[in-house]
């Protein structure tokens, strides 16, 4: 199912590619008050139930991010096939993005490791990762980048200081 935004939320539901969507949050704040395994994560119920139907659909442990208020989703993603990977954009105050990529996202030898220069480790939710400041301008944070199954988390438009601090409040869904 796949998250897109549009003007009005609309129920996410599955589509004969096992693939799955949510979509963008309603005006209501970020990380209210949910029920289930995912009511941690930012966004509306259609959002939280996105991330809670993921976790029951993929074998590995499903991510959310925990966002302040002003962002919100702008497009995700996830599949079974193929060991299975999700992948969601969310927009933030002035122009700031961050991603999540999940599980099976990479079929590079290099495990999509964006280029950049590494300064060091950083936290992904409650996994330790390596931080590296992108080429672009902006960071990543990368958890098992050579593994069949890892995770990375991007960010622009934001310095150091809140990228972390985004990166470090993802919280598993189902860990």
């Amino acid at each position: 199912m796949s998250i897109e935004p549009t003007a009005e939320p609309e129920s996410p539901s599955p589509s004969p590619s096992e693939s799955a969507s949510a979509s963008p949050p309603d005006e209501s704040p970020s990380g209210s008050p949910g029920s289930g395994p995912a009511a941690a994560c930012s966004g509306s119920d259609q959002n939280r139930n996105f991330f809670t139907d993921a976790a029951k659909a993929l074998s590995w442990t499903v991510y959310c991010a925990k966002l302040p208020s002003g962002w919100f989703v702008d497009s995700g993603e996830y599949r079974r096939a193929g060991g299975g990977r999700l992948e969601i954009t969310y927009r933030g105050p002035g122009g700031a993005r961050f991603e999540l990529h999940e599980g099976a996202f990479c079929s590079f030898a290099d495990g999509c490791v964006p280029s950049g220069l590494e300064v060091g480790e950083a936290a992904l939710g409650d996994q330790p990762g390596r931080l590296i400041a992108t080429d672009e301008g902006g960071f990543a944070i990368v958890v098992d980048g050579d593994g069949t199954i890892s995770y990375l988390a991007k960010g622009s438009g934001m310095d150091e200081n809140a990228f972390r601090a985004l990166a470090a409040a993802v919280v598993a869904v189902n860990g």
